[in-house]
């Protein structure tokens, strides 16, 4: 069932707290902008046993050229180091929480924070391992895509509208604070994550309504009513957010990138009375918000317009 875009902030505002920050995660610029330009210091070796152990160096993904990454620590040092086919790369945390994933090179974006364990090689440091967490992938690639893919200057209708483009580009890794342009909730049984027909179609129906919204994302955020262990009704709660998620993306053709962290938040912030039946039907929901960042609201970028 679609409702206007009146959405409790308390909600919003635990949910939000999901969404990696955008201020660490925006460093989407080109080497040749920084101060410490990234040097390549060779073709990574193929085979890293038995060679010297070096740091373990914690940071951000600055810049990348080729096979070598630069990260910058917190108190602002940037070292280079070479990627090799032998560099075990790993995501952890999954959808909502889960096992390691193994990724490949291609995954290795600016402003992805990283664990990197390393060994050394020609004068140089070689990773051995690089481990991150996979909501800040999420949040890289969305930035990646809306950087380069959704307002690169090649894209004629954008070049159209370059002032409009330079004016997001420049704010965009200030994106903290939305504006709710709709929400629409949809409603499971007790204990079960299933989708009914009904919101299957309203569920495709909202990703609709923000595709004809500019610059919209969405953020998936489920809860449960309050009968069962709290524990429960939290895996209770993502399990039915994950679901949303998928048919989102699976059927309803919404593009995961344009999709902020999703959460469940359990038996948190209820819409109705949890002592009657009624009340926890109305609980028993996941609510898809329709959000645009106040950075870029207003902003026209014609991309339908060919």
């Amino acid at each position: 069932m679609r409702i206007p875009a009146k959405t409790s902030t308390v909600s919003l505002a635990l949910a939000m707290l999901a969404i990696p920050a955008w201020s660490g995660l925006s460093a989407q610029q080109d080497p040749a902008d920084r101060a410490d330009p990234i040097t390549v210091v060779g073709e990574a070796p193929t085979d890293l046993t038995g060679m010297t152990e070096g740091p373990k160096i914690e940071g951000v993904i600055s810049a990348r050229s080729g096979e070598t990454i630069q990260v910058t620590t917190a108190d602002g040092a940037s070292t280079p180091i070479l990627v090799s086919s032998a560099t075990d790369i790993k995501s952890k945390g999954g959808f909502l929480g889960g096992d390691r994933t193994t990724l490949g090179a291609e995954s290795l974006l600016n402003g992805l924070p990283v664990t990197v364990e390393t060994v050394q090689w020609g004068g140089g440091l070689v990773a051995s391992k690089v481990r991150f967490k996979s909501s800040n992938l999420a949040t890289a690639t969305m930035i990646r895509n809306g950087t380069e893919q959704r307002f690169g200057e090649h894209d004629v209708a954008i070049a159209d509208n370059a002032e409009a483009t330079e004016a997001l580009r420049g704010r965009v890794g200030d994106i903290d604070q939305y504006n709710v342009k709709g929400t629409t909730n949809v409603y499971f049984d007790t204990g079960k994550a299933n989708l009914t027909p009904q919101a299957e179609a309203e569920l495709c129906a909202a990703a609709a309504q923000a595709n004809a919204t500019n610059n919209a994302l969405l953020l998936v955020v489920g809860y449960a009513d309050a009968v069962g262990d709290e524990d429960y009704n939290q895996e209770l709660s993502e399990r039915r957010t994950e679901r949303v998620v998928n048919y989102l993306q699976q059927k309803c053709g919404w593009a995961p990138y344009r999709m902020l962290t999703p959460t469940g938040m359990s038996e948190s912030d209820p819409a109705a009375d949890n002592s009657t039946p009624e009340g926890r039907a109305q609980n028993r929901r996941v609510a898809v918000n329709i959000m645009v960042s106040k950075a870029v609201d207003g902003i026209q970028l014609g991309l339908n317009e060919q």
